[in-house]
């Protein structure tokens, strides 16, 4: 118990993620403005029927002979309609805040995918998917569900206890009193249980995202957990965050529940002097037997939202626990804005420069200390060097998803943060070790980062990369389905669909990170030979572990730890002796 109330943290704004809650309703006020009206007359009618009730038990209480049977039919079918009417009303009410409730998820979500796609690439290093996806999903929906039924109960609570209240006083001050006497009790119950319940909504709202995080992890290496037969130690570390999640669920659910049976205790209680009060006065002939019935109606529709009142705080202290990670997501820090006056590339040659560039993931720990390297237009750059030497780092500063930490780097003399960032990455297509296609059509695939392309455009490049005839033995060629993960084709056949994708894309810089990886030996030569041709005259930086594969590239860059130790052609390379040499010749011991 120690260790786990040790992890309850407070939450962060509660009032202010309440405000902002309410600003998304903004729009809707209208619409909140007329079921606030419709629950007003809703309850009105509701409150009605306890005082016609009186009347028919006044009625019928007059003696035998003095029953007047129609007086007691008449009081009794106002008493029908009117609840009939309420109940209509309150159908009414909660169909339209559902609705509403549906269209500021909605936005919300929208809200939040619109920020995720302005987030900085460092955001999703840091952050697992399940994570970010249950912030998406399960968060807010348990946003959605407290704004689809909460308000509702609230506009309602508010109304009957104001009614009820109004219609006890009438009848009896003496018992209003002893009604009232829950009052106090039930605020400082309330408040005392929210400042336990809060916390632990935070605690469940965030191992549902651990839990989220950790499955989609582990979906995504299910061929490698089986191929190392490590099921049993998976299945042991899903046991104990699944077990870890179970208890922050019952952790908070167990203080949720106890409010509604602690209130309706109270409430009973309450309800118990009520009627034991009623009876003398009644003795003493001081209030009638109709009073009594329609007080105790009263005592209950007064008593039941103040009940209702502390499950509805209970349930919005977890809307708010679930807002407030959705709107620390929306209050990350974006990718840095353009510099003002940020130009736009004209047509780009493709030389780039990179002048004295340091750079660290970590202001801790710099990866790149002082890098100079020159890639003149048109041609193709090889990145070589030993894991952690800093290769991918280079592509992410040229595609600018990370701005340098010191020097600079220029891209057809413009120093590319005074660029803007769409200009720079559009200048580049991008073929990843780590392939990407999409729930679609193999046409869509390809023809990805080419708007309008047409079929005899994505054919060409398909044949260029090979794999034109792959496709036309599928059932339906271009036409055909792949699912989102790629899971209904090979690996290598992924590879060659995001080749063909970057072949057709209308750049004039490649960017290739072991793009021939998943390939086999044969079909690589043959893809590096049909590349050749047709990034004639673009510029290539090729990243590269197998060093076969980059013999005939123009300029080859030697990094180790952060440093460019060796440049030139593989022949100069070669003939010089060094690390470079020693790389080659590992490869082929």
């Amino acid at each position: 118990m120690a260790a786990r109330d040790s992890i309850l943290r407070k939450p962060r704004d509660t009032r202010g993620a309440l405000r902002r809650l309410l600003a998304f309703l903004g729009p809707y006020r209208l619409v909140i403005l007329l079921v606030a009206v419709l629950s007003v007359g809703g309850n009105l009618l509701a409150l009605w029927g306890p005082h016609l009730a009186g009347n028919a038990i006044n009625e019928a209480a007059a003696g035998a002979g003095k029953v007047n049977f129609e007086r007691v039919r008449y009081f009794a079918v106002r008493m029908l309609i009117c609840y009939l009417a309420s109940s209509l009303l309150t159908i009414l009410i909660n169909v339209v805040m559902v609705r509403t409730s549906k269209r500021v998820a909605q936005h919300m979500r929208q809200a939040v995918f619109d920020k995720l796609m302005r987030l900085p690439v460092g955001y999703f290093d840091r952050h697992q998917a399940g994570d970010i996806i249950s912030r998406v999903s399960y968060d807010i929906d348990v946003i959605s569900t407290c704004m689809a039924t909460d308000v509702v109960s609230i506009l309602t609570s508010v109304v009957t206890v104001v009614g009820s209240l109004a219609m006890m006083l009438s009848i009896s001050l003496r018992l209003s009193v002893v009604a009232l006497v829950a009052v106090p009790v039930a605020i400082g119950y309330t408040t005392r249980m929210r400042k336990r319940t809060q916390p632990r909504y935070v605690r469940r709202s965030k191992s549902y995202g651990e839990m989220n995080g950790f499955v989609e992890e582990m979906l995504s290496g299910q061929k490698t957990i089986l191929a190392y037969a490590n099921e049993g130690n998976v299945e042991n570390k899903f046991d104990g965050i699944n077990r870890n999640t179970a208890e922050a669920y019952y952790d908070a659910e167990y203080y949720g529940v106890s409010i509604g049976p602690t209130m309706g205790a109270i409430n009973n209680l309450t309800l118990s002097l009520i009627v034991l009060l009623g009876a003398v006065l009644y003795m003493r002939g001081n209030i009638g037997l109709g009073s009594i019935s329609s007080f105790v109606l009263y005592s209950r529709k007064f008593a039941g939202p103040i009940n209702a009142i502390a499950e509805i705080v209970n349930e919005l202290f977890s809307a708010l626990a679930a807002a407030e990670r959705v709107f620390v997501l929306l209050d990350e820090e974006e990718e840095l804005t353009d510099r003002h006056g940020a130009a736009v590339l004209p047509i780009v040659r493709g030389d780039v420069r990179l002048d004295h560039v340091a750079f660290g993931y970590d202001q801790a720990k710099t990866i790149i200390h002082d890098l100079s390297m020159h890639a003149e237009a048109g041609k193709l750059v090889a990145i070589v060097g030993p894991t952690g030497a800093g290769k991918t780092t280079i592509i992410n500063l040229l595609m600018r998803f990370y701005d340098v930490d010191k020097g600079a780097i220029f891209l057809d003399g413009h120093d590319i943060r005074e660029v803007k960032r769409q200009s720079v990455r559009g200048a580049y297509a991008m073929v990843l070790q780590d392939t990407w296609v999409f729930n679609g059509t193999i046409f869509d695939n390809i023809a990805y980062g080419k708007e309008g392309a047409t079929m005899e455009e994505v054919v060409a490049a398909a044949k260029a990369a090979h794999i034109h005839p792959f496709i036309m033995r599928l059932p339906q060629g271009y036409q055909t389905v792949i699912s989102e993960d790629g899971g209904n084709i090979s690996k290598g056949q992924k590879q060659l669909l995001t080749i063909a994708r970057a072949m057709l894309y209308d750049a004039r810089m490649l960017i290739l990170d072991e793009a021939t990886s998943n390939v086999d030996t044969s079909t690589e030569w043959e893809i590096q030979r049909a590349m050749r041709e047709l990034t004639r005259g673009k510029t290539c930086f090729v990243i590269a572990h197998r060093l076969s594969t980059i013999q005939n590239a123009d300029w080859i860059l030697v990094l180790n730890q952060g440093d460019v130790v060796e440049q030139g052609t593989h022949e100069t390379l070669m003939d010089q002796k060094g690390f470079y040499y020693q790389l080659y010749a590992a490869q082929f011991e």
